[in-house]
C-alpha cells in the first residue's frame, strides 16, 4: 500500500432474510466501487452501516440491539433496511444514529457515507468484479427478481416496509445470472416476496436477452435459467395454477425439484383470518405437484397461536402435516408486529398455549422428516460441497432438496475414511468447496443424510466466458 494513502473503512452488519442480503450486496458493491474498504471489526471501522429487519418483534429487537452495539463501538452509525421505514422506532431507542434510510435505498446510504467519510477519487481503488460484492460463498448466490408484495396478510407489514411488488425485467435478471455462473456460481436461488407473481405488475412485458425477447413471467424465466447448466432453486413460491408448469421443468431435470412454499396454516378459518391466498386447496395442490414430479421436495413455514386459533384449528394443522408429509418445515409462534392488522385482533392466544402447540407441531413433523429422510438411504444423489468437516476426507454438503442455511446437510466421506472402493479411490484433499459430487446415502436422521462420495462430477455451465455477453 502506498505510504500516506488514507484507507476509508466501513463496517457492515446485515440482518434479516435473503432478500435483505441481496440489498446488502448491492450496498457493499457500491461501497467498493467508490473505493471504500470493508472493515472486519468495529475497531477498524470509520463508520458502521446496519441493514435491519423489521418483520416481527424479535427481529426488531435484534436490529435495535445491533444498532446500539455499533453506536457504542464507533459512535457513527447509518441505519437502512426494513426497520428504517419506521425511523421513529429507531430514534426513540437510539437518537444519535447519523441517518436512517428505508429498504433498497442504496443512494440514500451512499449519501450518508459521503457526509461522514468522503470517497477516494483514485480510480484504481474502484475496480470491482463484474458480479459485484457477494456475501454468500462463491458457489451459490441469491437472485432477486422482484421487490415488495401485493398481498395484505394480516400478520405482515412487508407492503408497508418495501412497497407493492416491482418486478425486474427478465433480460436484466438473466444477464445477472449469466455473470454469476460465468464467474463460478453453481447454484442460483431465485427469491422475491411472491415469486409466483413475478411480472404481474409489469404485465409480463418482454425484454432483450441474447438477441431475443423474453417475457417477465416465472415460467419463461425458469425455462431460460434452466438452460444455463447451474442448479436453480425456487423460493417463496405461492401455489398459483401456473406453478404446475414450473414443476414440469423440475420433472424434466431443468431446475431443482425443490419448492419453498409459505403455507402458514391449514385451517380454512385461520387462513381466512390471515388473509392468505389459496386457502383450503393446499393438499390438492401438493398431490398434483407430486404427481407431476415424484422427487419434489417441499419446504414450508407455519405459524401457530395466531389470534383466534382454537385447539380444533390446531388439530386440522397436525392432520394436514400427517397427510402432506412435507420434507422441510419451519414453525413459529405468532408474534405481534407493530402496524400489522392482526395485532388488534381479539382472541389472542396465551403464550404458554403457543409454546405447547409449537412443541407438539415439531414432534409430529420430526417423525415425518425422519421417515422422508430414511427413504433416501441406498440412493445415489448429487451433492454440492459447502464446507470441510473436522478431519481430512470429511465433507459437508447439500442435496438438491436442501437450501443453505435453512435445510439439512449431507455429511459425506471419501478417501481413507470410506468403505467403498469407489470412494477410497478419490484422494483426500482433491474435492473443493463448490464441487458437485455423487454420494451413496448410507444413513439418515431427522435433518441430515450421511454417505460416501463415489464420483466428482465435471462442471460444464452452458454460458459464454465472462465478458462475452451483455453488461445489463
Amino acid at each position: 500500500m502506498t505510504q500516506g494513502v488514507d484507507i476509508k473503512k466501513v463496517g457492515f452488519i446485515s440482518l434479516g432474510c435473503p432478500k435483505a442480503l441481496v440489498d446488502s450486496e448491492r450496498i457493499l458493491t457500491q461501497l467498493r466501487a467508490e473505493g471504500y474498504h470493508i472493515a472486519p471489526t468495529y475497531e477498524e471501522a470509520d463508520t458502521v452501516i446496519v441493514n435491519t429487519c423489521g418483520f416481527i418483534t424479535p427481529a426488531v429487537e435484534e436490529s435495535l440491539s445491533a444498532i446500539g452495539e455499533a453506536l457504542d463501538a464507533t459512535g457513527k452509525v447509518i441505519v437502512t433496511g426494513c426497520l428504517g421505514e419506521r425511523p421513529e422506532t429507531i430514534r426513540e431507542r437510539h437518537p444519535k444514529v447519523h441517518s436512517i434510510t428505508g429498504s433498497q435505498d442504496v443512494e440514500g446510504v451512499m449519501d450518508a457515507i459521503h457526509e461522514l467519510i468522503p470517497p477516494d477519487t483514485n480510480p484504481f481503488t474502484s475496480l470491482i468484479p463484474d458480479t459485484g460484492v457477494k456475501l454468500t460463498p462463491k458457489h451459490y448466490a441469491y437472485l432477486k427478481i422482484a421487490e415488495g408484495c401485493n398481498h395484505k396478510c394480516a400478520f405482515c407489514i412487508i407492503p408497508k416496509l418495501r412497497g407493492l411488488q416491482v418486478s425486474r425485467d427478465a433480460g436484466e435478471v438473466l444477464y445477472e445470472a449469466f455473470r454469476l455462473i460465468a464467474s463460478g456460481t453453481k447454484e442460483i436461488m431465485v427469491i422475491s416476496q411472491d415469486t409466483s407473481a413475478y411480472g404481474v405488475d409489469i404485465r409480463h412485458r418482454e425484454s432483450e436477452f441474447q438477441g431475443g425477447q423474453v417475457k417477465a413471467h416465472l415460467i419463461d424465466l425458469a425455462t431460460k435459467l434452466g438452460e444455463m447448466g447451474a442448479w436453480v432453486r425456487m423460493h417463496y413460491v405461492y401455489p398459483y395454477p401456473h406453478v404446475d408448469e414450473v414443476v414440469k421443468l423440475m420433472a424434466a431435470g431443468k431446475i431443482l425439484p425443490y419448492l419453498d412454499v409459505p403455507l402458514q396454516h391449514a385451517s380454512p378459518k385461520v387462513l381466512k383470518a390471515m388473509r392468505r391466498p389459496g386457502a383450503g386447496k393446499q393438499l390438492e395442490t401438493i398431490k398434483r405437484w407430486r404427481g407431476i414430479c415424484p422427487d419434489l421436495a417441499i419446504r414450508s413455514t407455519f405459524i401457530v397461536g395466531f389470534p383466534g386459533e382454537t385447539e380444533e384449528d390446531f388439530q386440522l394443522l397436525l392432520e394436514f402435516l400427517r397427510e402432506a408429509r412435507l420434507d422441510r418445515v419451519g414453525c413459529f409462534t405468532y408474534s405481534d408486529v407493530e402496524e400489522a392488522d392482526a395485532t388488534r385482533f381479539e382472541d389472542q392466544v396465551p403464550e404458554d398455549i403457543k409454546q405447547d402447540r409449537l412443541e407438539r407441531f415439531m414432534a409430529v413433523q420430526q417423525e415425518i422428516s425422519l421417515e422422508r429422510m430414511q427413504e433416501k438411504i441406498g440412493r445415489v444423489i448429487e451433492v454440492i460441497i459447502d464446507d470441510y468437516n473436522e478431519e481430512p476426507g470429511q465433507l459437508i454438503g447439500r442435496s438438491k432438496w436442501d437450501a443453505p442455511g435453512i435445510d439439512g446437510s449431507v455429511m459425506c466421506v471419501h478417501g481413507n475414511l470410506a468403505e467403498s472402493e469407489a470412494s477410497r479411490a478419490i484422494p483426500e484433499g482433491s474435492i473443493k468447496i463448490g464441487d458437485i459430487v455423487r454420494v451413496l446415502v448410507e444413513d439418515a436422521d431427522e435433518y441430515d443424510l450421511y454417505g460416501e462420495v463415489i464420483e466428482v462430477l465435471p462442471w460444464k455451465p452452458n454460458v459464454p466466458q465472462l465478458g462475452h455477453f451483455g453488461k445489463h
